[in-house]
């Protein structure tokens, strides 16, 4: 577990130092000046069906997972050192062009020594990127003359802004992880291509996008579409990102995936993020700050319609939950609470981590939605996960196609009709565990409305001793405040949802309480 969580704890690296700056024409410039006749560097065709073709290909192959080698000093940087490695104004994709993007391949180093091969294509041929050392500011670190190309770890997506500048859209660095933000937001909560067993005691597998290849994009078209190559010891894969920046990022993934042998775990729709406090944990460091967490909850709307929140906490020990459905309508960690006062930090600004909001395209059969809670004192490791996990894996050699939709923002466009949870906290009275859990609705202006409200608890294993409401017309609230006798086996399940004339009334409210 420890890998994935060096991994996530870095992967901002990327984007730290300069990341809103703008970058000027094309560190591509000098792969486009080679002679055609450079086998390296010369363009092949590339069409619709070449990832599909390479990973089929791949498949067949055992899996190579030799490291290409970084001469020093790029094979022990420190972070500090690794961070400041930074483009060099000029040095970007397409910079000048006037398409709406600009690219940013990043340095490899530190962590982030697996290569990523990368290509740009247009009209038809793919041409792959030469690294050159003249296109990075290396701060103060002294490098050796007449580099080899050493290639990339990864890149970034820029757009750039009215006023000259330019902001991040996403970042695709390190394994097959990759982030994206609204516009007004900090990078957060990080996806991936893939899990694989994740959590299991085996160990998890982590694959990695071998090569990327970059469509040039058609000017004022605000559209951008990046085809990866997944590697990974169970399985190959191909994929089609298509990057919609706005008021939510937009990333339509469309991928096919071909198993190398047979695999029983794996995930789709993957994303962790940064949870270390909040008003529902009982145990907390000693901070100035109210709050830190990147998210506060796991939202769920099932195949069935059914509008769930979840949620997250720090836990003491490792927690896994599943919750069992049928072809999900959509799913993601949200940031909800989107005050400063929440969190009181200059620095992070947690209140404007963006949300990430996935839509499931077509058929995803049965399977359960995962949650997995692992312990952490650190506000820089990424310790809950979500993923949906399909009931039936992969047989060797077998291949399978999956599409969703994410967005990267404030709040889902999808959001429940019905009362929504705006508070949730937890302490000690004597033996017992109380919780009060708050409702809003602007129907609650009503007092009619707020008057039909009954909320319906159940605990198991424990036993419910009291519950008290409390409706507010006045603040559009309802608020819920329980007891719990917690049993021996040191854990409760809890259920609430508030319902009229038998009906619900608002989004259902989940939590595991642990001892």
């Amino acid at each position: 577990m420890q890998l994935r969580r060096d991994f996530l704890k870095l992967a901002m690296a990327g984007a730290i130092g300069g990341a809103h700056s703008a970058f000027g024409p094309t560190i591509a410039a000098a792969a486009e000046a080679a002679p055609a006749a450079d086998p390296p560097n010369g363009p092949t065709p590339f069409d619709t069906t070449t990832v599909i073709d390479l990973a089929r290909t791949l498949a067949k192959k055992p899996f190579d997972a030799a490291k290409a080698p970084l001469p020093e000093p790029f094979a022990s940087l420190t972070y500090d050192q690794y961070v400041a490695i930074q483009p060099k104004p000029g040095s970007a994709v397409w910079s000048g062009d006037n398409v709406g993007f600009t690219i940013d391949p990043l340095h490899r180093g530190f962590i982030f020594a697996i290569p990523m091969d990368i290509s740009i294509v247009e009209g038809g041929f793919a041409r792959k990127l030469t690294y050159e050392s003249a296109a990075f500011d290396f701060g103060k670190l002294v490098i050796p003359s007449g580099l080899p190309d050493i290639g990339f770890s990864g890149f970034r997506v820029m757009q750039p802004t009215d006023g000259g500048g330019a902001f991040v859209v996403a970042i695709y660095q390190g394994a097959s992880f990759f982030r994206a933000e609204a516009r007004g937001q900090n990078l957060g909560v990080t996806a991936r291509g893939l899990s694989i067993r994740t959590a299991e005691a085996q160990g998890e597998e982590f694959p990695i996008f071998r090569a990327v290849w970059i469509e040039k994009p058609m000017p004022n078209v605000n559209v951008l579409v990046i085809h990866a190559l997944l590697d990974s010891a169970s399985l190959t894969g191909a994929y089609r990102f298509t990057l919609r920046p706005g008021e939510a990022t937009i990333i339509d993934t469309e991928m096919t995936l071909v198993a190398r042998a047979a695999v029983d775990h794996f995930g789709l729709g993957a994303m962790s993020a940064t949870y270390l406090f909040g008003p529902l944990d009982r145990i907390r460091p000693d901070d100035i700050r109210p709050a830190v967490h990147e998210v506060g909850g796991l939202q769920m709307l099932t195949g069935k319609g059914e509008w769930v929140w979840r949620p997250v906490s720090n836990r003491e020990t490792l927690q896994i939950s599943a919750f069992a459905d049928e072809n999900p309508r959509g799913f993601g960690l949200l940031q909800r609470n989107r005050s400063f006062d929440a969190y009181q930090d200059d620095d992070q600004h947690w209140e404007r981590r963006p949300s990430l909001w996935i839509e499931p395209i077509g058929d995803w059969m049965q399977g359960e939605l995962r949650l997995v809670e692992i312990p952490s004192d650190s506000e820089n490791n990424d310790n809950i996960i979500a993923y949906w996990r399909p009931r039936n894996g992969l047989a060797a050699n077998a291949e399978i196609a999956f599409a969703y939709r994410q967005f990267w923002c404030w709040a889902p466009p999808a959001r429940p009709p019905l009362a929504n949870v705006v508070a949730s906290r937890d302490g000690k009275v004597g033996k017992w565990r109380r919780f009060t859990v708050e409702f809003h609705s602007e129907d609650f202006a009503k007092a009619e409305v707020l008057a039909a409200i009954k909320p319906n608890l159940t605990a198991s294993p424990g036993r419910i001793t009291s519950v008290r409401s409390f409706p507010s017309k006045e603040r559009m609230s309802f608020r819920v405040r329980f007891d719990i006798e917690p049993s021996s086996d040191g854990y409760c399940e809890l259920r609430l949802v508030l319902e009229a004339d038998g009906k619900p009334a608002s989004e259902t409210w989940l939590y595991r309480w642990t001892a």
